[in-house]
């Protein structure tokens, strides 16, 4: 018989989702989209932070809706969303910044739109979480970083510049939800091949006006010797 994840059985282990948790911290334009998707493809039990009230700059760009959403916390109108494509799944919403005293699931997606945002979180939940994905992005580029268990955490680290040397502007300044909705994609696409135990890619970065996906080569440190 066709069930709902019939189509991707062979490509999203299911059992491996079962009583699996995964947080999504900031759900803005790239958290938004990943919550979604993380659902739709049978994530069943979810932990979404964000201290923001959905505006209506939020409608084009983070795809919330002009007539249900302006006003109510990010956290609560995502939550709806997901009910609606799954009502059986369970989502706790924190209507707040993550902290670090809120622990960490083994699944992290951080999706905040400043480094030093970004370092504070990585510095509570590296020893924590076994998977780890950082989606950035800024205009029509986009950045994603995984780090799987211990692997890539010295490149991951080496992401994490000084605040003063961003570019000027936060990510959200100048952004658009198809490349927010692929660099969502591109970030289920690690935690699937995680999943499936198959090798993450530490460094891809997606440049859509030159149509150009890049990989960064990362050098993996030798084991230890017993």
């Amino acid at each position: 018989m066709l069930h709902r994840f019939t189509r991707q059985a062979d490509l999203v282990p299911q059992a491996r989702l079962e009583g699996l948790t995964v947080d999504v911290i900031g759900v803005g334009a790239i958290g938004r989209q990943v919550a979604l998707q993380l659902v739709a493809i049978g994530a069943t039990q979810l932990r979404l932070f964000d201290f923001d009230t959905v505006e209506l700059i939020n409608v084009t760009t983070q795809g919330y809706s002009q007539r249900d959403d302006i006003g109510i916390l990010k956290v609560e109108a995502t939550r709806r969303a997901l009910l609606a494509i799954e009502p059986a799944i369970r989502v706790e919403s924190v209507a707040d910044r993550y902290r670090p005293e809120q622990g960490a699931s083994e699944a992290v997606f951080c999706c905040v739109d400043s480094i030093s945002a970004r370092k504070a979180i990585w510095r509570a939940v590296r020893d924590q979480c076994t998977f780890w994905c950082d989606g950035r992005m800024l205009g029509d580029v986009a950045r994603i970083l995984t780090v799987n268990s211990h692997a890539g955490h010295d490149h991951y680290a080496s992401t994490l510049f000084p605040q003063g040397e961003a570019l000027a502007g936060s990510c959200t300044s100048r952004s658009t939800i198809y490349c927010a909705s692929i660099a969502a994609g591109l970030m289920l696409h690690q935690f699937t091949r995680w999943l499936r135990d198959v090798p993450v890619d530490p460094d891809l970065s997606l440049n859509l006006l030159a149509s150009e996906l890049t990989t960064a080569t990362v050098s993996t440190p030798l084991p230890e010797s017993a």
